[in-house]
């Protein structure tokens, strides 16, 4: 099950020398004409790092320029991230050179990064839940106004002005006031994007800014980056969604395997030449060509669902061997019936069934000890204990499975189930006692399936659990997910991409402010008529 691994990196076409002009390519609409053929504002030369068990970067080259949109594409685990990291000063190369505006530069800290003009916003998100948006903007920069007994005095009322103007400009209507711990993952993604903008950074390093927002919040975002290349501000873009970059990107770097592959001008490559080269082969199916086949048996049903305030009267059904979709706009819904299924929110009404029997579930314990599992969106906060190790997370959801009749964990038995899931799931990791938080989006994902499985979940509920990962592993999921139904376990697709919901499901439910509004035959289906029901503006009995 899952991929194999890409093949040996060939080096291709190395960065422009220094004052190298751009050709080849017509610019897009909406780009700045020239980016200056001059000398890049940040170069980085042979710059490697190795960790503990595995070498993350070998000689990779990089050059950005002023007003120019460069971005860094490649799976996960490639090394994307970690370059960047090394540009921000969260990580040193343990060889290599930096040279901003001219001079070489050594970064020890996040904090010199950003005194010197360098800003960052991380995939993961990096915020403090107690406080405010605004002292989220602004921590540990806050703008003060006297001094009194030894201590600075904030100026709270310049803090959240500032903070507003921020958030004005990405077009965001949050209040400056409200704690982050309310805040949807969205919303986060947005105060952390309004955080790196309060920087007035020259290079601005944007990891996966899109992958919680929705298509109008993504729109908004893109004309604050024209803005900014406008204003001669260098960004480095790193996502997955390879389609979204076309609007803004002036030129193209992949990494493979931590090696540097290539660089060119992204008007004259194509979307599958940059995926060739990400995975070192060719990749022609976006979705594997499905084995599981539904039949007329309904292994779980939901009845009569409601929650005040947040959804009502949901009902559905679950067939063996179907993958259900959940599709709708943010906020219609799609999560929080999920998590009330599984009791991590209260349920007001309704009735679930398993296999015939009716649960009566009141928390996250009874669901998994009914046989359900949750997946959740947001994987670092909700679905990993990230600083514990491979193998402890992956019997986290079953420790009696490893355990002897005293209740003491068998280590032999314990990495035996860790070892098997590895196998089975394709997870790329150097050890079993290799720290979550060091693998990468597609395998953090695989060890949380891997959990559900060692658990034998009975239906698994998968909310966007592609978010954020490359297009290798997406597919290594996907395969995972249509084994499973062909296997009689359920499962339910929450996806706020709706070219996934249409090449996985073969039912979808579309919501719409807390109802379903339709549930749809994938195959009889587009993506015209799921956002009319997800808009409100058509209805069906489903």
């Amino acid at each position: 099950m899952g991929l194999t691994g890409p093949g040996e990196a060939n080096v291709e076409n190395r960065p422009a020398e220094l004052g190298q002009t751009m050709h080849g390519a017509t610019m897009l609409p909406g780009r700045v004409a020239s980016v200056a053929a001059i000398e890049p504002l940040l170069r980085l030369d042979n710059i490697s790092k190795d960790f503990p068990g595995v070498k993350a970067l070998a000689n990779v080259h990089f050059d950005l320029r002023r007003g120019e949109v460069h971005a860094v594409c490649g799976e996960n685990g490639a090394g994307k991230s970690t370059l960047m990291k090394i540009v921000s000063g969260v990580y040193q190369p343990s060889s290599g050179t930096i040279t901003y505006k001219g001079e070489e530069r050594h970064f020890s800290s996040t904090r010199e990064s950003e005194a010197a003009g360098i800003a960052i916003i991380h995939q993961e998100l990096n915020l403090v839940p107690h406080l405010t948006v605004a002292e989220n903007i602004y921590l540990a920069r806050e703008p003060r106004r006297g001094f009194l007994g030894g201590s600075f005095l904030v100026d709270r009322k310049k803090l959240r002005a500032d903070a507003k103007r921020c958030l004005d400009r990405l077009g965001v209507d949050i209040n400056p006031d409200r704690p982050v711990r309310g805040l949807s993952v969205a919303q986060c993604q947005m105060v952390e994007i309004a955080k790196a903008l309060s920087l007035d950074a020259e290079v601005l390093i944007m990891d996966e800014p899109t992958s919680s927002l929705t298509e109008q919040e993504t729109g908004k975002l893109f004309k604050v980056i024209r803005d900014l290349k406008a204003s001669g501000v260098g960004i480095v873009y790193i996502s997955h969604r390879l389609d979204e970059m076309s609007e803004i990107v002036d030129r193209v770097t992949v990494l493979r395997d931590g090696r540097y592959i290539s660089t060119d001008d992204f008007a004259a490559t194509s979307i599958d030449a940059i995926v060739s080269k990400m995975v070192g082969r060719s990749l022609e199916e976006k979705f594997p060509e499905r084995t599981s086949v539904p039949s007329d048996e309904v292994i779980f049903s939901a009845q009569g669902l409601s929650r005040a305030g947040v959804f009502r009267d949901i009902s559905f059904t679950l067939r063996r061997g179907e993958i259900l979709g959940f599709a709708g706009l943010m906020g219609a819904g799609r999560t929080e019936v999920a998590r009330a299924i599984f009791g991590a929110d209260p349920l007001d009404t309704g009735t679930v069934t398993l296999h015939g029997h009716t649960l009566s579930i009141s928390s996250p314990r009874d669901a998994i000890a009914a046989g359900l599992a949750y997946l959740s969106e947001d994987r670092k906060a909700q679905g990993l204990a990230v600083k514990m190790t491979v193998d402890a997370n992956m019997t986290l959801a079953n420790m009696a499975a490893v355990s002897n009749r005293f209740g003491l964990i068998d280590f032999a038995k314990h990495a035996r189930a860790t070892k098997e899931y590895i196998d089975l799931l394709n997870i790329r990791t150097p050890s079993i006692k290799q720290p979550v938080r060091l693998l990468s989006g597609g395998n953090q994902q695989k060890i949380i399936i891997g959990k559900w499985l060692f658990r034998k979940s009975k239906l698994l509920f998968f909310d966007e659990p592609t978010r954020g990962i490359d297009v290798g592993a997406k597919l290594a999921i996907y395969r995972i997910m249509d084994e499973l139904a062909a296997n009689g376990i359920g499962v339910v697709l929450i996806s706020s991409e709706l070219p996934e919901i249409l090449g996985m499901t073969d039912r979808v439910a579309v919501f719409h402010q807390g109802r379903i509004t339709g549930v749809l035959e994938t195959a009889k289906t587009d993506q015209e008529e799921i956002m009319r029901y997800a808009s409100g503006y058509a209805r069906s009995a489903g």
